[in-house]
């Protein structure tokens, strides 16, 4: 799906940009390019569907002052990618309502920006350059709980600092991006079928996602059509990667209220699943079975088995929901009201689970799944609507995955061969639904065919900031219950 290119001045930028909002657009990714020493060029993807719609503002800066004027007040997340892009190439949004620094640490050097070509190796811890500017809260009674950055178990590094009285939250506010890995920047000079498998660990537990948007985005820019039968293979991945996620987090829920035997359970079906994972792609992640140009499946999914798995999910789910403290826990916990969901352009379950029906997958489909595909939305967005969410759509996919798997050949593998080596177009942009929701890649290749610069928007950096949202007023013992229904990734979110 080719997008629509305006080339603007700076100054030109917030009328145009404010007349797609209005129209119902939102803004999928901002990406700044360094296209020789002297200029840089932003580009802003706006989206909108169905039907399926891209518009691409494209400014040119003087990479000696390169500024341009805020967003902000247009579009909450256009703000945070102003502030992430300032951090990582030094430019400047002017007029910004909330200017601090989003990725950067106090330890990184001033005047040292990584993702300018000019950058080099990272260099030695700078001078502080201070704490990071938490808001203070006062009053009678009131306190601070830190959390973080380094947690029990696996989970990547994050900051959390709890402004309390009693038990009940009066703000809270998270501290990211501790592992800047440079993913974006490990990208530029492979070449794209290099690249793919740097994708599938952009987020570990989305490999089918990512690989999927970075693959229509390569697609996208060489003009490649995608076989019906791959692309219905790819969805079939999709899903499997939905359903096994999901089910992961229905334990996870049940075991922050102390039931651990639910939790077990959900364990006990995550196993399966990643076992027919292994039998479709050979990993139980699913690694492996988007390729560029088309998908690769070494067996399909068999009816009995899935529907096995829908039973047991079905029975997880009405023994946690029929169980009356978990239902009372879940029940009015860390509400994520529509209107807030919306104004922080927040996407996946975590939107629909508060009213919003974004799904890419109708807005923006690679495969036309017709009257099968229901995207489910529930209003009241508490903890028991982040759960039901996860159940029902966790059952739709199985269905949607019996679907496919009677459509796809009986032959063990669905294959289609890469893209051509070079471009007839110089960028691309790929949009998929992933687990946690909408996930954008854009990518421009150079004359040769390398890539030259790819942009990545996980769902995680639209969402991230509606977790304090959503506590304000909870206790501060629902917090480990609340972060758990957001499920919110670090990886994806500090590339």
């Amino acid at each position: 799906m080719p997008s629509t290119r305006v080339d603007l001045d700076p100054g030109e930028l917030p009328d145009h940009a404010a007349r797609l909002l209005d129209d119902g657009h939102r803004l999928a990714l901002v990406a700044a390019h360094h296209d020789d020493p002297g200029t840089i060029r932003v580009v802003y993807l706006f989206v909108q569907g169905p039907p399926d719609t891209r518009t691409e503002l494209h400014v040119r800066l003087d990479a000696r002052t390169p500024a341009v004027p805020t967003l902000a007040r247009l579009s909450f997340p256009a703000g945070r990618f102003e502030r992430e892009m300032r951090d990582l190439h030094g430019i400047v949004p002017l007029d910004h309502p909330l200017p601090h620094r989003l990725v950067r640490h106090p330890h990184w050097p001033r005047g040292w920006y990584p993702m300018r070509p000019d950058a080099g190796p990272p260099p030695e811890f700078g001078t502080p350059e201070g704490p990071f500017p938490f808001l203070t809260v006062e009053g009678p009674g009131v306190y601070e709980i830190p959390v973080g950055p380094v947690h029990a178990g696996l989970i990547e590094p994050g900051h959390f600092r709890f402004s309390v009285v009693g038990e009940t939250i009066l703000k809270l506010k998270a501290r990211l991006w501790y592992v800047h890995k440079g993913i974006e920047k490990l990208f530029e000079g492979r070449e794209p079928a290099q690249a793919l498998a740097l994708t599938e660990r952009i987020s570990g537990d989305t490999a089918v996602g990512h690989a999927l948007a970075y693959c229509l985005a390569v697609e996208d820019a060489t003009g490649v059509q995608v076989p019906l039968r791959a692309r219905r293979a790819r969805a079939l991945l999709l899903e499997l990667e939905r359903v096994h996620n999901h089910v992961t987090d229905l334990g996870a829920l049940c075991n922050d209220v102390g039931h651990g035997i639910l939790n077990a359970h959900a364990w006990r079906i995550r196993e399966r699943l990643l076992r027919l994972n292994h039998t479709v792609t050979g990993h139980r992640l699913l690694r492996g079975g988007v390729v560029l140009g088309g998908a690769n499946l070494r067996a399909l999914p068999e009816h009995a088995e899935l529907a096995a798995v829908r039973a047991d999910i079905r029975d997880l789910v009405d023994l946690a929901l029929g169980h009356p403290t978990v239902r009372d826990r879940f029940t009015g916990t860390a509400i994520l009201s529509a209107q807030a969901a919306h104004d922080l352009g927040c996407l996946g379950y975590v939107a629909r689970a508060s009213g919003l029906p974004t799904d890419a997958r109708h807005a923006h489909p690679f495969h036309d799944l017709g009257d099968l595909l229901t995207t489910r939305v529930l209003d009241t967005g508490d903890v028991l609507a982040r759960f039901r969410i996860r159940a029902l759509e966790a059952d739709d996919s199985l269905t949607l995955i019996d679907h496919l798997t009677t459509e796809l050949p009986t032959g063990p593998r669905v294959a289609d061969p890469a893209p051509p080596p070079h471009p007839t177009r110089r960028s691309g942009v790929g949009i998929t639904e992933g687990w946690r929701g909408t996930i954008t890649t854009r990518i421009e290749l150079a004359p040769d065919g390398l890539l030259s610069r790819v942009k990545i928007a996980d769902p995680s950096f639209f969402n991230w900031p509606a977790l304090p949202i959503a506590l304000a007023d909870t206790i501060v013992p629902d917090f480990p219950l609340t972060n758990k229904s957001f499920n919110l990734s670090y990886a994806g979110n500090d590339l």
